[in-house]
């Protein structure tokens, strides 16, 4: 019996150049569906800013319909007001999201490249080349924010589809995983 197919978006927030990817599963594959960058940065009003990444997600929500939202959380840099920008560049990203009735997963930027490239100090060349493996696309954006948005939606698929990802949040490792599901551990 296969699985039904899901199409995940994936978003990385930002208010100068905001990435996004798209990918659909079916069964445990992932395949490339589409990826790009908004550029609110030419947009001088702030608020026109962050109409503008409102109505952008909305339109790849209504356009693609996906199934997830994943969204990469903010790094903590040392600007507080650069962090201020890109928080609400988020939230806005999560309200269009929450409009459309998607639950929204947040992952950390360590998170996300530990899951796509095995290192969570990976640079986003690191990040961008295994992607073009993963999901066998050859074109390399002029962007990073779109392989980054790429690689946020394929960290979701990853977390999703394995035991100890979404089913099991609360979980401490394999061993919580087999005390709280002995039906699905076979016996050798």
């Amino acid at each position: 019996m296969q699985k039904h197919s899901k199409i995940i978006l994936g978003i990385d927030p930002g208010t100068i150049v905001m990435g996004y990817g798209l990918i659909t599963v079916q069964g445990h594959t992932a395949s490339l569906l589409e990826m790009g960058v908004l550029k609110p940065g030419k947009v001088k009003d702030g608020y026109k800013k962050l109409q503008l990444i409102f109505n952008t997600v909305s339109g790849l929500i209504t356009k693609y319909q996906p199934t997830d939202f994943a969204i990469e959380a903010p790094f903590f840099g040392k600007n507080v007001q650069s962090m201020l920008k890109l928080g609400r560049a988020q939230g806005v990203a999560i309200a269009a999201a929450m409009r459309h009735g998607l639950e929204v997963t947040e992952y950390s930027p360590k998170k996300v490249k530990q899951s796509i490239t095995g290192n969570g100090n990976a640079d986003k060349e690191q990040v961008m080349k295994m992607l073009q493996t993963i999901l066998s696309f050859k074109e390399s954006p002029k962007h990073y924010d779109a392989t980054d948005a790429l690689a946020v939606a394929l960290c979701h698929h990853f977390q999703s589809s394995s035991p100890l990802g979404k089913a099991a949040k609360g979980l401490k490792g394999w061993d919580d995983f087999i005390k709280q599901n002995p039906g699905r551990v076979a016996k050798r």
